[in-house]
């Protein structure tokens, strides 16, 4: 048997745990902000859209339902400003991480083909590369920069993880150009988007930025965080017809199936916007509560306009930064998770609960 995972890095989140032993000993108990996994409660609607969807006793769709891609392309509409979209430019996925590592493999891509992606970055954009057998680009620059010799597959990721980065419509719409010239597929990673805080994050959808075309685009959206769903694996990508219907004619062979009752889940989150502004009120908070703490004890947030994260640094290595917050009872991610470009960063997640980050707070002053 061939071993798949050779091909793998080390699984980041198991180097993290001797640090995560050290914030738990602490006498009031560790605040973990590390994984950045929601903690508020899902939305009653959404709750009760589950409930009632829960006799389902039939196989689900690959597609989806009539009344899930209506309520997704209802979003679209309202969020992106995507226009001229219809049923064919949607398609639900099993959490969008799940989508990340499987993608390059389900669009055929292998050895000789090349994936590029954004550093620091998410690490599943390098192991979706990885288990199809092509090679991972990352780059730091402007995406035009690279070699398009070979690249089959353009990662874009605004607003970013880690580092909360947002993309400007004039910098998307480059990119989106010059892939089109050279024939590189564009998938934008916008999981964040309803979660800017100084700047007001663009969908690759926008007519300024793919000028009301979708082809060799898609957009990768998640409601993991604006609505809490974590738990339910509820994710979706809109875009390039031809593309969407390649991944479903693959994915319909693998019985990648949402759920019935998550898919009514999914079209209920997606029909109400009340939640969404509640729960970025409460991060709102958390935010500004942990970075004045950070500051205040000499750490430099960079970037970190939008997403639910806080890119510090104090001018050292990562690990070391862990160490010191670890023995706080404070649990952060070391940037070197995301690449060599955060190697004297931690990424700082504000999704715990009010009670734990107060205690960050208090902890850090």
């Amino acid at each position: 048997m061939s071993l798949v995972s050779a091909r793998l890095p080390v699984f980041p989140w198991d180097r993290l745990e001797p640090a995560k032993t050290t914030a738990a000993a602490h006498p009031d108990g560790i605040v973990d902000l590390s994984v950045g996994t929601p903690v508020d409660p899902v939305p009653a609607l959404v709750r009760r859209a589950l409930a009632d969807a829960s006799d389902s006793p039939g196989y689900p769709t690959v597609w989806g339902t009539a009344r899930l891609r209506e309520a997704v392309l209802g979003w679209l509409a309202r969020r992106t400003g995507a226009a001229g979209l219809d049923e064919r430019n949607v398609l639900p996925v099993i959490g969008s991480k799940e989508l990340v590592a499987a993608l390059p493999a389900q669009l055929g891509l292998g050895p000789g083909d090349r994936v590029a992606y954004p550093e620091p970055a998410y690490p599943t954009y390098e192991v979706g590369a990885r288990l199809a057998g092509a090679e991972p680009v990352p780059y730091r620059g402007k995406p035009a920069e690279l070699d398009p010799a070979g690249l089959r597959l353009l990662w874009l990721n605004s607003p970013g993880n880690p580092t909360g980065r947002v993309l400007g419509v004039d910098e998307l719409r480059e990119t989106v150009a010059w892939a089109r010239e050279h024939g590189v597929l564009v998938f934008s990673d916008e999981c964040y988007l309803e979660l800017g805080w100084e700047a007001d994050p663009v969908s690759v959808l926008h007519p300024d930025v793919c000028g009301g075309d979708t082809s060799g685009v898609v957009a990768v959206h998640s409601l993991s965080k604006r609505s809490n769903l974590a738990g339910y694996r509820a994710a979706f990508l809109a875009g390039d017809a031809a593309v969407l219907g390649e991944l479903l004619a693959v994915r319909k062979h693998a019985g990648m199936m949402l759920p019935a009752p998550v898919q009514a889940a999914m079209a209920a989150a997606l029909d109400d916007d009340g939640h969404v502004a509640e729960q970025r009120a409460r991060y709102a908070a958390r935010r500004a509560a942990l970075r004045g703490a950070l500051e205040a004890r000499d750490f430099r947030v960079e970037h970190s306009e939008a997403s639910l994260y806080l890119w510090a640094t104090r001018d050292e290595d990562c690990w070391a930064t862990v160490g010191w917050l670890s023995e706080l009872g404070v649990l952060v991610a070391p940037g070197e998770f995301y690449g060599a470009a955060g190697e004297r960063f931690v990424r700082v997640a504000f999704t715990a609960t009010d009670e734990r980050v107060a205690a960050a707070v208090r902890r850090l002053a």
